[in-house]
């Protein structure tokens, strides 16, 4: 099979009978093989009854849906686990991504090699305010913490080598750093097109300026996680032996001043050093055993399945 098109949706009813006509007329004159796989990610509105009616005409639709809503990540995790084609196309379902550029992107898979190319809405048609000048700081912030040169992160719509998607681990928010945990991976040749942004069509976002906020305290996680995810004693244990040796040199400093340099002097609690020396060993013992446990987790941990899928379509 030649493209699989993973498309994450929550209460998109109106969008989804135009979006499977523009991507099946596009993979029908391109002559590709494919599936269209929509993960319905606990909608409350009509969207999964209008999934089934596509599936019933077309085979190459297919479904899954969760018992509630869990988050893109989880949605996307669940398509990348079912999907079968040679290149995985993401998009999102309010018609905002533009079908037509799927087959330049597959053939930037295939023909170039690259391991995932993001899309770059360049122009885009949302509001300045809310959405375009914090999506650029957000980029900026993202590419100086990951390495990862892309100028839009938050584009849903990506391709990716089927290698890929079956070796990388989407959870929590993080289906905006999906590019940063495929370098983490060794898929390092990603690049980037400049792709057209629709308008919104039906309906209203589904994401507030809180995306934003979630977005940079997930971007220090992804930082951690990459750097010390396996090795979180590295990271502790250098901070524990910093404040551990700050206290030590206070303290080593009390005793000589007490005993030989000033002995008649203050008593050793009245002076401010003592308490900087007991808080600084104390932390530094606290950084140690963060580090430990942290140790004992990654070794002991068990991967939980995060989603509950209720039905599956042609799956």
């Amino acid at each position: 099979m030649n493209i699989s098109v993973v498309i994450p949706l929550l209460n998109e009813q109106d969008s989804l009978k135009e979006l499977y006509d523009w991507i099946a007329k596009v993979m029908q004159s391109n002559r590709f093989s494919y599936e269209i796989i929509f993960i319905d990610d606990g909608s409350t509105d009509d969207s999964w009854l209008t999934i089934m009616q596509l599936s019933q005409m077309d085979e190459n639709v297919k479904g899954i849906r969760f018992l509630k809503n869990f988050g893109k990540s989880q949605a996307l995790h669940a398509g990348f686990s079912k999907a079968q084609g040679d290149v995985v196309i993401t998009m999102d379902a309010d018609l905002q991504d533009n079908p037509d550029e799927i087959p330049e992107l597959y053939n930037m898979i295939i023909v170039e090699k690259y391991d995932l190319v993001s899309g770059w809405k360049k122009k885009r048609y949302d509001s300045i305010i809310s959405k375009n000048i914090p999506s650029k700081l957000f980029n900026w912030a993202a590419r100086r913490t990951s390495g990862v040169k892309l100028n839009d992160f938050n584009c849903g719509l990506k391709a990716y080598d089927n290698k890929v998607v079956k070796n990388i681990e989407v959870s929590g928010e993080m289906h905006r750093y999906i590019p940063v945990l495929a370098k983490n991976a060794g898929f390092t040749n990603i690049g980037e097109k400049v792709v057209k942004h629709q308008a919104r069509k039906y309906g209203e976002t589904k994401f507030g300026m809180d995306r934003f906020i979630n977005g940079f305290l997930d971007l220090i996680t992804i930082w951690f996680i990459s750097r010390f995810g396996k090795r979180p004693m590295h990271l502790f244990g250098a901070l524990g032996v910093l404040m551990f040796g700050i206290g030590l040199a206070f303290s080593i400093y009390l005793g000589i001043d007490k005993l030989f340099l000033n002995p008649s002097g203050r008593l050793i609690t009245q002076r401010p050093q003592f308490y900087i020396a007991m808080s600084t060993m104390i932390i530094g013992t606290q950084f140690f055993v963060a580090g430990f446990l942290g140790e004992i987790i990654l070794r002991t941990k068990e991967n939980k399945q995060r989603y509950l899928i209720k039905q599956e379509l042609n799956l």
